[in-house]
């Protein structure tokens, strides 16, 4: 599959509510490599968000692999997501990113972990298998160390480390995956040293069904703000 281009605004779908309140909080996607933000809409993420009464706004990016090949993708969502949303008065900001969204999802908050209220992150890809392969062999995430110096993943994964000690100035994390998904041995690493009730494990692959599931469980857990229950009139834009 040829990149898209990378020329112009990101595209973006926006799904809003119209509440006599106005959400605080936003909500942003970001897809896997070969889908595109309406997937979001079309497997039912979205439509499953509004069931529950989230109080938030939706956007789904196109924050497709054309954006990683140049590195560009966390100065993109910069200067066209997250600056543009604090203009506009949210106050918390999520992302949710699937595969290379979650790949995203997890550079982005590691630029600028104060823009990221909190992230859920479905079977993300997590760099070169070759950084998680020597963590597991060295004991798992805490017990990790790396002399390697400048190398982006590797400074991603002691980014992540962090998650084992002091969670105090890092963002809400979240993550699910399938548990014969091909990411699943980088993404144990992760839930091993989140809370229980942050990682999620169903049976299933890298597909959608078993990202609708994982959705799923992470909208019944008290994460996203809902609306007050005399918010009676909200509707979407």
């Amino acid at each position: 599959m040829p990149y898209r281009s990378t020329t112009g605004p990101m595209k973006i779908i926006n799904d809003d509510l119209n509440c006599t309140i106005r959400p605080t909080s936003l909500v942003v996607f970001l897809p896997g490599a070969y889908d595109v933000p309406q997937d979001f809409k079309d497997y039912g993420f979205v439509n499953a968000l509004r069931q529950r009464r989230i109080d938030a706004d939706v956007q789904l990016v196109d924050s497709h692999i054309g954006y990683f090949t140049n590195q560009q993708i966390v100065q993109r969502l910069e200067d066209e997501v997250v600056r543009p949303a604090k203009t506009k008065g949210y106050k918390n900001i999520w992302f949710v990113g699937i595969s290379l969204g979650g790949y995203g999802t997890l550079l982005y908050s590691m630029s600028k972990p104060t823009d990221v209220h909190g992230f859920f992150i479905l079977a993300p890809y997590m760099g070169p298998r070759d950084i998680p392969a020597e963590i597991h062999r060295q004991g798992g995430l805490k017990s990790w160390s790396s002399d390697v110096q400048g190398n982006m993943d590797v400074d991603l994964w002691r980014w992540l480390q962090r998650y084992s000690t002091d969670t105090s100035n890092l963002p809400r994390a979240y993550i699910g995956y399938g548990a014969s998904d091909r990411f699943e041995k980088p993404n144990q690493l992760l839930a091993n040293v989140l809370p229980k009730e942050h990682g999620f494990v169903v049976p299933g692959g890298h597909d959608w069904a078993t990202w609708q599931k994982l959705w799923a469980n992470f909208l019944d857990t008290p994460a996203l703000p809902k609306l007050a229950a005399d918010q009676t009139n909200c509707k979407v834009n």
